[in-house]
């Protein structure tokens, strides 16, 4: 599973309805969950990004359709981050000449 740090930021919409925040929160990582992703984490923060989330997915076309399925919604907009643990970078560097 392929990991990914998702930064977000409130849409006006999302800041209307800032008070069902937590809610809306069950209610991605059950979307998250039909595209067969999981979200591991979920911050809500202070400063540029209102919302850092750690997300899994079996590939990127599961990853891609559901941040579209979340987008759709109008609550936020995103960033995404591909992340990589220690030992996916290992195999990357063993690439190297």
């Amino acid at each position: 599973m392929a990991t990914y740090v998702v930064l977000a930021q409130f849409t006006d919409q999302g800041m209307r309805n800032i008070k069902n925040s937590a809610q809306r929160a069950g209610q991605a990582a059950e979307m998250a969950r039909s595209f067969g992703c999981e979200m591991k984490q979920i911050y809500w923060t202070m400063g540029q990004y209102d919302i850092v989330t750690v997300v899994e997915a079996p590939d990127e076309q599961s990853f891609m359709s559901f941040g579209f399925a979340l987008g759709s919604a109008g609550n936020v907009k995103t960033q995404t981050l591909r992340a990589f643990s220690k030992d996916e970078l290992s195999a990357c560097l063993g690439k190297l000449p």
